[in-house]
């Protein structure tokens, strides 16, 4: 524990407690069968406890020495990377821990407006604006920009942040079969919408597989559609100098609208964007939601993405790095008998099929010293359980090695391979 806070000295406190109410012991109870009910399912999600900074060897609380990690989001390895912990200390020093306020009324920092510029030069668009999280970016887009004369079209299997923000305009609303290009079409042809907008995650975060961008765009061209692509688990690291799903088909530019984070590649403390046209951007700022009414990103968070972006300008070798190491692991686990989704992408399911099974597989990698998540209805279709284990440009040859020897001897254990 790093810190050890003492109890401030106050004055007698008269605590009145709703416990015994009828109302409140009546929605107790409906909320205990519903988690009773998700125990039994055996998809109930507990929370371990890491006491160290984010790395891929970390300290588990329960656990003896450090355990190896496998299910952050760190693709890059630099959340705790010592360069851009220290650029986010100087910026805590010399601006301060936060703004208290929104950015239009004085919440605004030269190093806000520092990083949306090198978020644009990265992703070579016209501006970009900082939200709090890419799930307040995705909150804040369809509603402020689609009306009723417009219609947008979902990916059925798009992230959660982006089914909540469609809920929230009032666009005309199409869901078309995962990556299915015939169904997407069909939905074009027979709607006269002012604006078409296609919505689609690049990589979609649980299955490791990405969307077909040059039919998207191709369809898009067609029926005269803009597209929108969530890029949070691609900024940074996919593609050849880590600009994304775009660059990985080889058409960097060609998207009308990206929203990403801060959260994950890009240093992996908080934060989200969009970034796109000039219009757009100034649009959001005068009508955005999450923009217009949540705290400015704190200045050592800013000052941290500003760093990574600093260095993946500089220089593609970690993006290299965890495009390797992606090969080695998805090559032996798949040698092993493994089956392991996805397209040659970080996230790297192991697709076990049974909740149960994979809540044990994880907790048996844990005794071995690897930590893995199970994934599991609702995050995952029922029948479709998983480990999913996503891959760092900070894990070495060796880490990843036994990380397969352990999926192997917990695998045999559980009959999941021979």
């Amino acid at each position: 524990m790093l810190l050890q806070l003492q109890p401030l000295p106050i004055g007698p406190l008269v605590l009145y407690s709703t416990a015994s109410t009828a109302g409140n012991q009546k929605l107790r109870q409906i909320i205990q069968e519903q988690l009773d009910g998700i125990r039994e399912a055996g998809t109930y999600k507990s929370e371990r406890i890491i006491t160290t900074p984010q790395a891929t060897a970390i300290g588990v609380e329960g656990s003896a020495g450090k355990i190896l990690n496998f299910c952050a989001n760190n693709y890059l390895g630099l959340s705790a990377n010592s360069d851009v912990i220290n650029y986010g200390k100087k910026a805590l020093d010399e601006y301060g821990a936060g703004l208290s306020s929104v950015r239009f009324i004085c919440g605004t920092q030269d190093i806000h407006k520092q990083l949306e510029n090198k978020l644009t030069a990265f992703h070579e668009r016209e501006d970009t604006i900082l939200y709090a999280s890419c799930f307040d970016a995705n909150a804040g887009l369809f509603e402020a920009v689609l009306t009723p004369e417009d219609a947008v079209f979902s990916d059925e299997l798009n992230h959660a942040s982006i089914i909540d923000g469609i809920r929230l305009c009032k666009a005309k609303k199409a869901r078309y079969l995962h990556r299915n290009m015939a169904d997407l079409e069909e939905k074009l042809r027979t709607t006269d919408a002012r604006v078409k907008m296609i919505v689609t995650d690049g990589v979609f975060s649980m299955d490791g597989n990405v969307a077909p961008l040059p039919e998207i765009f191709e369809l898009a061209d067609r029926y005269g559609a803009i597209t929108f692509v969530d890029d949070c688990h691609a900024t940074g690291f996919f593609g050849p100098t880590g600009r994304g799903t775009e660059e990985f088909y080889g058409m960097l530019g060609r998207c009308d609208i990206i929203n990403s984070t801060l959260g994950k590649a890009l240093g992996g403390a908080a934060g989200g964007y969009t970034t796109g046209p000039r219009e757009l951007i100034e649009l959001l700022r005068q009508r955005s939601r999450p923009y217009l009414f949540s705290n400015s990103l704190p200045p050592p968070v800013v000052a941290s993405a500003y760093k990574v972006l600093d260095m993946l300008m500089a220089s593609s070798a970690l993006t290299a790095k965890v495009q390797s190491n992606t090969r080695r692991f998805r090559e032996a686990m798949t040698k092993a008998g493994f089956t392991i989704s996805g397209m040659d992408h970080p996230i790297s399911p192991v697709m076990l099929g049974d909740a149960r099974l994979a809540s044990t597989f994880a907790d048996e990698m844990l005794k071995r010293g690897i930590y893995v998540i199970g994934f599991s209805y609702p995050v995952v279709p029922k029948g479709k359980a998983r480990i999913r284990v996503q891959l760092s440009a900070a894990h070495s040859e060796e880490e990843i090695d036994r990380a397969v020897a352990a999926f192997i001897e917990v695998g045999k254990q559980l009959g999941v391979v021979a």
